[in-house]
């Protein structure tokens, strides 16, 4: 097991060779990691459509989406969130703020675009029709549920969800096997979804795939039979609910948990 230093010696190497990453080498491990999460998302929800009871579906929800973290972390993608723990390599000058920056305004828009595309081809899957199209109203219930969010909410979820999100990397990097790093991240990972945290590459397919099971008229139909409001799943509204998660999760994984943690298990001699 990797004691706090060596994780922290762990992540800034990690930093190093992220920003240095050549630019579609960066676009294509961050359209990857846009993927992974959003099968993470799109498995969660078939597994907790139909679960009545609120806290029960969380947990079950919960239990699911780990997945795709995990797939990340073991398989080596980008993700913007657990990038965030890249400014302790800045704060220790091995990169610049310009290649920091790089990375995450990078990533972001590939994690944006890998989650929308998986959207698309779940959409074209016929998955939704599930239940009766249950899943398919379940599916826009979620996203008008974000699209709905007020921006402090937003702002203050994306915090506490980046916050676990980058203690279950640090988590991770304790364990130097397989099962110990699948068990690090599941639970805190499993822990943001079960208190309902807001996770802006979770929301780049969740509110993407609640606009197309919308636009069509049989699923639509379904969701107005079950008495969910669409009415704030708008374009507009998904854009204003992915810049106040992002802007949270900056807030929890550079502010909460990077400079926190990190400031703290910073070793003394380097």
């Amino acid at each position: 097991m990797n004691p706090p230093s060596e994780i922290y010696n762990l992540q800034v190497a990690a930093a190093v060779k992220k920003a240095a990453l050549p630019f579609w080498r960066m676009v294509a491990l961050g359209v990857l990691a846009g993927m992974c999460i959003a099968f993470g998302a799109c498995t969660s929800s078939m597994a907790a459509f139909g679960v009545k009871e609120y806290g029960l579906a969380r947990l079950v929800a919960g239990a699911v989406f780990p997945v795709g973290l995990i797939l990340i972390v073991l398989v080596g993608a980008e993700l913007f969130t657990g990038n965030n723990l890249m400014a302790m390599a800045w704060w220790e000058r091995k990169i610049g703020v310009g290649g920091l920056l790089r990375n995450l305004a990078v990533v972001w828009l590939a994690n944006l675009a890998g989650s929308v595309l998986l959207a698309a081809i779940v959409s074209g899957s016929g998955q939704w029709a599930a239940g009766g199209g249950a899943l398919g109203a379940y599916t826009v219930k979620v996203a008008a549920g974000k699209a709905a969010l007020a921006p402090a909410k937003a702002f203050c979820s994306g915090i506490l969800c980046n916050i676990l999100v980058c203690l279950a990397i640090l988590a991770a990097a304790s364990s130097k096997q397989t099962v110990g790093k699948i068990f690090a991240i599941w639970f805190p990972i499993m822990a943001f979804v079960l208190g309902g945290f807001e996770h802006s590459v979770a929301n780049m397919y969740y509110i993407p795939a609640g606009l197309l099971a919308n636009a069509d008229p049989a699923l639509a139909a379904r969701a107005a039979e079950l008495g969910i409001d669409a009415s704030a799943l708008t374009v507009a509204n998904a854009a204003r609910n992915l810049l106040f998660v992002t802007l949270g999760n900056l807030a929890g994984g550079v502010l909460f948990t990077a400079a926190l943690w990190g400031r703290a298990q910073r070793p003394v001699a380097r």
